[in-house]
Formats: C-alpha cells, structure tokens, sequence
C-alpha cells in the first residue's frame, strides 16, 4: 500500500512538470502549427504609407501558410487564422498594395449590392490612386522578402521607387 501511495505521489509530480511542456510543444489548437507575433512599418519615401495591405506568401507553400495584414498610418500586424495570430516561422515573399480609395467616384446603387456590388468595387478599384509603386503589388516584382522566426518578429519595409 505504502509503495502504491509513493508511486501516485511521484507520477501526479511528475505529470505536473511535464504538461506544462506538452501544452508548449503542441501549437494551436487548428492544427498549422505556432504562429509568432510580425508587426512592422511601411514606409514609401521614409512617410508611413496610409493604408492597404501587406501579404507575406511562404517560400513553400507546402510548409507554410499565406498571412495578411492591413497597413494602418504605416503599421501592420499579420492575420495567419485569428486576428493578429502572426505567422509560422519561415521565409516568405512579400506583397504590398496601397491605394488611395476616391470617395468622390459615383457607384450604381440601382442595381443593389452598394459598395458590394462587384462592379462598383470594380469601378472604385480603378478609379483608386495608387499610394506606392505597382511594382510592390505581386511577389513576382516586388523583390521584398522576410524571415519570420520563432519569437516576436518586427519587420520593417521602406519602399523605394
């Protein structure tokens, strides 16, 4: 009986220093893997960029997944699943977009949908001035890049012309 009672004293301790390792070895709950934190500024021309997204593509897609971020008065924080859940670690390619919406271009409301109504979001997509140059805008010209590591990650791009 003594060597039982030892024995359930000596496991319950030694499950309550292993689980705190498991729980951190596991990851998220979704099942991709940790993410960590990537914030950072944009800049153009050393001026925060006002707003627009910022798209991180993994090297592999096959071991990684796309985060997104909107691009506030210069800063972002990267989306994988959750709001600001960051990114898994890895190299990734990095797009940018930043237009400036003209609020003044008239939209068909007639037809329905407002400003859902994919030809109005056509129309004031166009209509759109873009904040930095096109070349920012898809992976295959911007020749941005970025390690996300396992940590907190601050990533700054200073867009150049």
């Amino acid at each position: 009986m003594v060597r039982l009672r030892r024995f359930g004293a000596r496991a319950v301790v030694a499950l309550s220093l292993a689980v705190p390792w498991i729980a951190v070895g596991c990851g998220e709950d979704d099942g991709i893997g940790t993410r960590y934190p990537v914030t950072g500024n944009v800049t153009y021309d050393g001026k925060p960029v006002a707003s627009g997204t910022i798209t991180f593509n993994p090297d592999n897609p096959d071991a990684g997944r796309v985060a997104t971020g909107i691009i506030r008065d210069g800063y972002y924080s990267l989306t994988t699943m959750a709001n600001d859940d960051g990114a898994l670690p890895g190299p990734y390619k990095v797009a940018i977009v930043a237009k400036d919406e003209d609020d003044s271009v008239k939209v068909d409301t007639k037809k329905g949908g407002g400003s859902r109504n994919p030809a109005n979001v056509i129309k004031v997509a166009k209509a759109a001035k873009d904040l930095i140059p096109k070349k920012y805008i898809s992976i295959a010209t911007s020749e941005l890049t970025a390690v996300v590591k396992e940590q907190t990650n601050s990533i700054p791009f200073d867009l150049k012309d």
